[in-house]
């Protein structure tokens, strides 16, 4: 093995690791707001300083492998996709902590139930980070398809949600502030989603070299090659 190999090598592992540590941070923030958990949320909060501080050692070190002067496809393309993993799980994290920030703002205030959707929605997202991350670890394309299925699944369970609250508003139900709340902690959920995405056609796109985020009429199941 290569000195670049065994270098590439370690950066993904860093990445797979970072997408762990990235899951367990959203699956935290989700269990706080269902538990209304402030101390939890605080937890949630500072634990995105160490996610930050390892984003930025794996980026740095993607630089150096990229320096070396590798000139095969696959190895230039496996580095160029940890860049950019790296990143969506950074921003998937950015989402956990907005969710956990509304719980610490007002988690003493959040009296009323939501939509029995909103569990079904949190727990797909948290199937999605958690099947994302496999598929990186794996190279599972098979695995990364199934994730890019349920990205649509997930928004209609977000509209579905809204739709209740502003029915819930209108009847007195729900206050004006508490849907508002709810509808960013949602749409954060949905970001999550869509960074998940990202990351399964990042995989998909190493293994097969097909770019499949712009395909005209969406996703399609892709064609390996032989």
């Amino acid at each position: 093995m290569t000195t670049f190999d065994k270098k590439l090598q370690q950066l993904r592992n860093d990445l797979v690791t970072q997408g762990e540590r990235v899951y367990q941070l959203a699956l935290q923030a989700v269990e706080c707001y269902f538990d209304r958990d402030q101390a939890k949320a605080k937890e949630v909060i500072s634990g995105d300083g160490p996610i930050d501080r390892v984003d930025v050692e794996i980026e740095r070190a993607s630089i150096q492998l990229l320096g070396m002067g590798e000139t095969d496809e696959h190895r230039i393309r496996s580095v160029l996709t940890i860049v950019k993993i790296n990143n969506e799980l950074e921003r998937i994290a950015d989402c956990g902590v907005d969710v956990a920030e509304v719980v610490d703002r007002y988690g003493e205030e959040m009296k009323e139930r939501v939509h029995a959707t909103f569990r079904v929605m949190a727990n797909s997202v948290m199937g999605m980070v958690r099947d994302a991350n496999r598929a990186l670890a794996d190279l599972n394309v098979d695995l990364a398809e199934q994730v890019l299925g349920f990205d649509d699944t997930v928004t209609r369970f977000k509209d579905e949600i809204g739709l209740d609250a502003e029915q819930k508003v209108a009847a007195g139900d729900f206050t004006v502030s508490f849907a508002f709340r709810l509808r960013t902690v949602t749409a954060r959920l949905e970001r999550m989603a869509d960074h998940c995405t990202n990351i399964c056609e990042q995989v998909i796109y190493l293994e097969s070299g097909k770019i499949v985020r712009h395909l005209s009429g969406g996703w399609t199941a892709t064609e390996l090659p032989g």
